[in-house]
């Protein structure tokens, strides 16, 4: 059987860092694949599936890609994946596709190489291993499959819906909520809540909360920064994240104290306290752990 040579992947692997350079604040892995696969004209094996059903291109490039992500040059998380400066680097420095793919490979191969040492284990062989559609392949998949579907269902909840999800999810973290905005003008307030039940005990904790498709810009963190007190913690959360402007005041503020919590953040602290969510909270998102054998590459 035909398979994806060397030469080819190494291909792959360049080009597709050439799209998540053109997206810095990261791209949806299903977009990114898209981008990749317009890019080349793909042959009849290629477009081929596994018995699993994957496509052959998409897992050439999936496992062609492990050694980037464990030499540093991008990231994999919630079915994104981002460029790292190591990358950039590594983008302008190997300007051949087999040598930006042999370089790779190497850090990965000398990463490889301390983990058997330091658990006395083989050594490995630098090679071109084609594993097929293997178990971390699976698990890649299938997580971001499950993020997205996540993500699709935060990002159409009705915005008060929304807004309960987030009170509930600061009762479940230890705090005493005491106020959360009805429909209609909130004055930038959506979600009050204090650290002792009597709210006798600073700080007061001023959070608004914004189910939005677009990321909020450092004039919408100014606007809601000006309504904080001395006392006050300011807590952002929005679906949309945030500009790396806003990011970056968020981060130099001395006097005012200010959180900023995008989609990712949110969820993360959900599945944190999922146990200390009461069954209605719950409702709102409810879970359900899926066991997959942790992959080794």
């Amino acid at each position: 059987m035909p398979e994806t040579s060397t030469a080819r992947k190494a291909l792959f692997l360049r080009k597709l860092f050439e799209i998540l350079a053109a997206h810095p604040d990261g791209i949806p892995a299903r977009e990114a694949l898209a981008k990749l696969e317009a890019s080349f004209a793909l042959t009849d094996h290629e477009r081929g599936t596994l018995e699993t059903g994957a496509q052959r291109f998409e897992v050439a490039v999936r496992f062609s890609s492990i050694p980037a992500v464990k030499a540093g040059w991008m990231v994999r998380t919630k079915g994104t994946w981002t460029i790292t400066d190591d990358g950039r680097r590594a983008l302008a420095q190997y300007p051949d596709p087999e040598a930006f793919l042999r370089a790779s490979r190497q850090i990965y191969y000398a990463w490889r190489k301390s983990q058997a040492v330091s658990t006395g284990g083989t050594e490995p062989e630098i090679e071109d291993p084609n594993p097929g559609d293997g178990p971390s392949i699976t698990f890649e998949r299938a997580e971001e499959q499950a993020w997205e579907e996540i993500e699709t269902y935060l990002r159409s909840m009705p915005p008060y819906e929304f807004q309960e999800l987030v009170a509930d999810l600061l009762r479940a973290m230890g705090y005493h909520v005491s106020y959360v905005a009805p429909p209609g003008k909130d004055g930038g307030i959506d979600i009050l809540a204090w650290t002792d039940p009597l709210g006798s005990r600073p700080p007061r904790i001023k959070v608004q909360v914004k189910r939005l498709n677009s990321t909020v810009s450092v004039e919408g963190l100014r606007s809601f920064m000006s309504v904080l007190g001395n006392d006050d913690v300011g807590l952002f959360v929005t679906t949309g994240g945030f500009t790396k402007d806003a990011q970056n005041e968020a981060r130099q503020q001395e006097s005012r104290k200010i959180t900023l919590i995008d989609l990712e953040r949110l969820f993360d602290l959900w599945v944190e306290h999922y146990g200390k969510l009461s069954d209605t909270a719950r409702q709102r998102l409810p879970l359900r752990p899926i066991y997959f054998l942790a992959p080794t590459a």
